[in-house]
């Protein structure tokens, strides 16, 4: 007896239904996974990043304020000794002398080497010609490596034959005892301070002028302007915003000043430049005692945290607002 045999499967194709990849069924995981697979380099890099970050900066800022209230010895632990390392360190006739040189310090820096940057950035933005060479003979000293700047500076104070004095007596003019006298070391240091960093402020605020149209001063010409007349109702209206941001970031670095009172000063004479950050080394490094030094870290970093609070907080409203 015969059987009936079956007639041969049609291909879905043929049927007008789409093939499904025989792979398409055995694909495992959730989209988050597939994310986290694609972007594995992305967080291996980011962790390498994260890792050094923590290493270097933040596990020995915990450890200076675990110090902070330690009699601490290299090599031996520390023992704790509450607050005793910030009285040590309050009475100290060093301590009064640091933090009053460095607020002066930050205030001549503020009045010297803030308005220095933005007036060289007005002028540089009004050239007509030569604009790249003026630029890059700026932003030079930026690039001299800071100790290198400090030298070159100490051998230009010399009382001496310090180019800075032979360029007095040429014009005739009375010499200075600058970085060796104790009543204008104190400014000769915010010189070498302004000068080295003027590049980098002065190109920010060239970005920041050139960011405002034109149209703003074409109509105070119209309206007959002059030149203070624009820059106060023009261009310091506009680039507000910057001033204040760079006058944040200027007090956060002139208040943690140690480069130019190591090498040129010494923090002589009589005290007349020892910082807050010099004092930090002079207990850790010649006093051996690491417990205050740490304590006078803690301070200072109570203080600059204010500051950056602060920046934080303006550069993020500032940041909305546009």
């Amino acid at each position: 007896m015969k059987t009936a045999s079956k007639p041969a499967a049609l291909p879905p194709a043929a049927l007008g239904v789409p093939e499904v990849p025989r792979s398409a069924g055995r694909r495992t995981g959730g989209p988050w996974r597939r994310r986290l697979a694609d972007q594995s380099r992305a967080y291996a890099f980011l962790l390498g990043g994260l890792l050094c970050f923590a290493l270097f900066s933040w596990y020995p800022a915990i450890r200076a304020v675990v110090i902070a209230f330690q009699k601490y010895t290299p090599g031996s632990g520390g023992e704790w000794v509450g607050t005793a390392n910030f009285t040590r360190v309050f009475h100290d006739p060093e301590f009064t002398a640091a933090w009053r040189n460095t607020f002066t310090f930050t205030l001549l820096a503020l009045l010297i080497g803030f308005a220095v940057p933005f007036v060289t950035a007005l002028v540089l933005n009004e050239l007509r010609h030569a604009k790249a060479f003026f630029r890059v003979v700026v932003y030079l000293p930026v690039m001299i490596p800071p100790v290198v700047s400090a030298l070159l500076w100490k051998w230009f104070y010399d009382p001496g034959a310090g180019l800075a004095n032979e360029a007095l007596r040429f014009v005739h003019l009375p010499t200075s005892n600058w970085s060796n006298g104790a009543d204008t070391a104190l400014v000769s240091l915010v010189i070498v301070a302004t000068w080295a960093n003027l590049g980098g402020t002065v190109l920010i605020y060239l970005a920041a002028l050139q960011s405002i149209p034109g149209e703003l001063y074409e109509a105070a010409e119209l309206d007959g302007a002059n030149l203070w007349q624009r820059i106060r109702h023009v261009t310091i209206p506009q680039t507000r915003f910057i001033i204040l941001m760079l006058m944040l970031l200027q007090i956060i670095a002139t208040m943690q000043v140690f480069t130019e009172p190591f090498v040129i000063t010494g923090g002589g004479p009589e005290n007349a430049t020892v910082t807050v950050l010099y004092l930090i080394y002079k207990y850790a490094f010649l006093y051996n005692d690491f417990g205050g030094a740490c304590a006078l870290s803690v301070m200072l970093l109570v203080l600059l945290s204010a500051f950056s609070a602060l920046y934080l907080r303006l550069t993020r409203s500032g940041g909305e607002d546009s």
